[in-house]
């Protein structure tokens, strides 16, 4: 059906994005594939390019709509991989993956009739879910007959892992006899035993939200470093930090990492204290020790997707009966993109937006506000040329 259709280009071109010295691919660059330049004409709501594309056949509108919506499409791969037991952030396998939707937003788009109501990104959003999926069963050790079979497949092993009666209840979801919900359940147990099998299973919103069911531990940290977390996003960014680095947030947290438990923070050792246990450490070398491993958690939670978070970093200020009354911060959204700037009166308790940074919310710009609202409820005297702040859940839109 596509072949009505023309993708005339001509003056746009990919936005240009500085590459590695080895030529590989960054994470700054795999989000950012469907970014061009110039911008795109703007318009009131991005639907309005898919109207056009339709009206007119021609597929660069729907390089102006990807060119927007790319963010969102970020986010939702990102959370699928996550919840799925992506160990690390690989760029090409998130590019494959992206390419993959992309097309499957394509072969939709002429399906799609605005007459019903829906937004085409509302429409195509169930078509993103099973491209991704798609592609997740292609890389499987194991051969399944359809994309049908593998979400049920999922859908079992998640039942299997997290209720008492995974037959009866895949019986009732898909209302089909408890010999077929033996035999699914029966090739789920196969699998356990070669592999981890990670799943994902749709809440009633049809939003996906991950179990790893190899694991029968629940693990808590969400309460102990910041709410909303996932345990297991903590776990794996904790598993990734050296000895001294886990050490040292085990001791001041008051945590343990392999059990979960959570100790009382009145016999948390002091500064002084940790000082000790690292030979020739005076207290605030524990203490940057201590603020550098928080640094590091939260980095590597914000690339598995834990948390959100800004960078803040001071250019100027302003001083007035030796306290500062003002003050210029750069700020980065997600430690990733060109930086922003904000400006500070913190006579009158205010904040205003210089310059958004990259991948800031347009709307909302819920970065740079959560910026200004952190800054702002600081003594001028706590405040540091150099800042990381987790921001906790939820997910930006």
């Amino acid at each position: 059906m596509l072949r009505e259709y023309s993708w005339d280009m001509t003056g746009y071109k990919p936005k240009s994005i500085p590459s590695t010295p080895d030529g590989g691919i960054t994470r700054y660059m795999a989000e950012r594939i469907f970014q061009l330049e110039p911008e795109p004409p703007k318009a009131e709501n991005i639907n309005d390019y898919i109207l056009s594309a339709l009206r007119e056949k021609e597929l660069k509108y729907f390089s102006f709509f990807l060119h927007h919506y790319e963010q969102q499409l970020n986010k939702r791969i990102r959370s699928f991989l996550c919840t799925d037991g992506s160990d690390q952030y690989n760029p090409e396998r998130f590019v494959d993956i992206k390419l993959s939707c992309r097309e499957a937003m394509l072969q939709k788009l002429p399906d799609y009739d605005p007459e019903k109501g829906a937004e085409y990104a509302t429409y195509i959003y169930p078509f993103i879910r099973d491209a991704i999926l798609r592609f997740r069963m292609g890389e499987e050790q194991w051969s399944v007959s359809s994309l049908t079979s593998y979400k049920m497949l999922r859908t079992m092993a998640w039942l299997h892992h997290n209720t008492k009666d995974a037959v009866g209840e895949f019986a009732k979801k898909y209302d089909c006899d408890l010999a077929l919900a033996e035999e699914y359940l029966k090739v789920v147990r196969g699998i356990r035993n070669q592999q981890p099998f990670f799943v994902t299973e749709q809440d009633e919103d049809g939003e996906e939200t991950g179990e790893d069911v190899t694991r029968d531990d629940s693990w808590n940290y969400a309460d102990i470093l910041w709410n909303g977390i996932q345990a297991e996003k903590v776990q794996d960014a904790f598993a990734k930090l050296d000895y001294r680095e886990q050490t040292l947030l085990e001791k001041r947290l008051a945590i343990c990492m392999t059990c979960g438990r959570v100790g009382s923070w009145k016999n948390r050792p002091t500064f002084e204290e940790l000082a000790v246990m690292f030979e020739g450490s005076s207290a605030s070398g524990a203490e940057r020790a201590y603020r550098k491993a928080m640094e590091h958690l939260t980095l590597l939670l914000v690339e598995n997707g834990g948390v959100h978070a800004v960078r803040l970093k001071q250019k100027a200020k302003t001083k007035r009966k030796k306290k500062i009354a003002a003050a210029t911060y750069e700020y980065q959204a997600d430690c990733d993109g060109e930086w922003g700037e904000i400006v500070f009166d913190f006579e009158s308790g205010t904040g205003s937006i210089v310059r958004l940074a990259d991948w800031d919310t347009i709307k909302t710009n819920w970065f740079a506000n959560e910026a200004i609202r952190y800054t702002l409820s600081l003594s001028p005297d706590a405040l540091k040329k150099y800042m990381l702040v987790p921001l906790e859940p939820p997910l930006i839109s």
